[in-house]
């Protein structure tokens, strides 16, 4: 099968590979091929070993973290640690000042502005 095949027809003049198709055999390629890789598909860059090796790593240290704690103040005690971050699972933290949401931001501020004098003005009811 190639690619040429999507554009290809049969005699009825339907095409030899279908869209559907070709996203299922991306969806079938093993895990760390590079044609995943390179669509960014991070889900496989780690397989179950590397998972497991993560999970034990956070695990040692938050006994670590534990340990050092033990018998402290809560107010004295130092941070939780985080866990270490892992391919294909998107940080939860959101920086409020990426050029991204600064500019998301500001022009909500500009539509917000532009409204209310539609407002004043009586274009809007």
């Amino acid at each position: 099968m190639r690619l040429g095949d999507l554009f290809a027809r049969d005699e009825a003049g339907r095409r030899l590979l279908t869209w559907r198709e070709l996203g299922v055999l991306l969806r079938q390629l093993p895990a760390r091929a590079r044609t995943r890789i390179a669509t960014g598909d991070e889900d496989g860059m780690w397989g179950l070993t590397e998972h497991l090796q993560g999970l034990t790593l956070d695990e040692l240290r938050v006994a670590n973290w534990q340990r050092a704690n033990e018998g402290v103040k809560a107010s004295k005690q130092s941070k939780r640690p985080t866990p270490i971050s892992r391919p294909g699972t998107k940080s939860k933290r959101v920086d409020k000042n990426s050029p991204e949401r600064i500019a998301r931001r500001n022009a909500a501020k500009r539509r917000a502005a532009e409204r209310r004098t539609a407002i004043a003005r009586g274009e809007i009811t």
